[in-house]
């Protein structure tokens, strides 16, 4: 099908299928882009959702990520440190709030926190909420229902968890977690009453039709939050020497995405410092939300600068 009946599919009500989607490989990246914008400001408007995050425990990570530099099997010298202290936290969520960001999360490196661990970022989110007026969003890996409840008890109201990838090219990026217990974490979380934020990384070698299935299981999962991570290649892991993504593919990834998510927030995330003009050109092929401010280990733009650019683009930064 052309885009543009598969765009009016789309304004209709309709989804498309996943062979609908696959035509959209070839198609042309400008007309697709302009299609996907329309659908974003059909569905999601001109709101515009930023969010931050604090690496609230870096390294040593017993997992083997190919991507990640936190993780214990490889040599990127990246920091080391266990869990930040509630002062720490409260100082940088308060940072972000002063500049206009409606969230943040605490991400934690390691595979799940251990039962003491999630006692104490609990004390640390409900000093956030007490003391703060920034939404919570956690990412503490592979945790079960009971430590999902006491976080929403603290003040949670979002999981950070991403797929990464598609099922079929998960096990060439990671060996020692699957997918299917990705997926059972965020159903977990949505069973304990909480919003799931999920998504992945473009530029790992995987084929578009891998895209494509990742952005179909987030669809069947019902996820509203989608961050779009461009691979930025880290010296010391094993993707080290993958050629960084051309633009053109981040905005059909983009386009895609608001092609089968289209009331979704498609979040541009990791790796955008990388691009050319920092995003604005994905923020027009659907794109319509950010992660702001540093990386796990990367440096990221800052809220000041995205605040600038959201408003240059016309949309209205979104509060929780």
């Amino acid at each position: 099908m052309k885009i543009e009946e598969l765009k009016e599919k789309i304004m209709s009500g309709e989804s498309i299928t996943k062979d609908e989607a696959l035509s959209l490989e070839s198609a042309d990246v400008e007309e697709l882009s302009l299609s996907a914008d329309e659908i974003r400001r059909r569905f999601a408007g001109g709101n515009f959702d930023a969010c931050t995050i604090i690496n609230a425990k870096s390294g040593r990570c017993t997992e083997n990520c190919k991507f990640c530099a936190q993780s214990a099997a490889y040599h990127s010298g990246a920091k080391e440190y266990p869990l930040i202290s509630t002062d720490k936290a409260l100082r940088e969520a308060r940072r972000n709030e002063e500049r206009g960001i409606g969230r943040v999360a605490l991400v934690t490196s390691g595979r799940r926190l251990s039962a003491a661990e999630v006692d104490k970022v609990c004390e640390i989110y409900a000093a956030l909420r007490e003391k703060c007026g920034i939404s919570l969003c956690a990412s503490h890996g592979l945790l079960d229902y009971e430590d999902f409840v006491k976080l929403h008890a603290a003040g949670v109201t979002r999981i950070h968890n991403n797929l990464e990838t598609s099922r079929r090219n998960f096990p060439n990026v990671c060996t020692t977690h699957t997918y299917d217990g990705k997926i059972a974490a965020i159903k977990a979380a949505v069973q304990a009453g909480l919003e799931v934020c999920s998504g992945g990384i473009i530029g790992m070698g995987e084929s578009f039709a891998d895209r494509i299935d990742m952005a179909f299981e987030l669809r069947g999962l019902g996820v509203k939050s989608v961050p779009l991570n461009v691979l930025n290649p880290i010296p010391g892991t094993p993707y080290e020497n993958l050629p960084r993504l051309g633009y053109d593919d981040v905005r059909r990834a983009a386009a895609l995405f608001r092609f089968v998510l289209p009331d979704a927030a498609i979040r541009m995330a990791g790796g955008r410092g990388l691009l050319p003009d920092r995003g604005r050109a994905a923020f027009r092929s659907g794109a319509n939300a950010a992660i702001s401010g540093d990386m796990l280990t990367t440096a990221g733009i800052s809220a000041k600068e995205d605040m600038k650019m959201v408003k240059e683009l016309g949309y209205e930064v979104k509060r929780p």
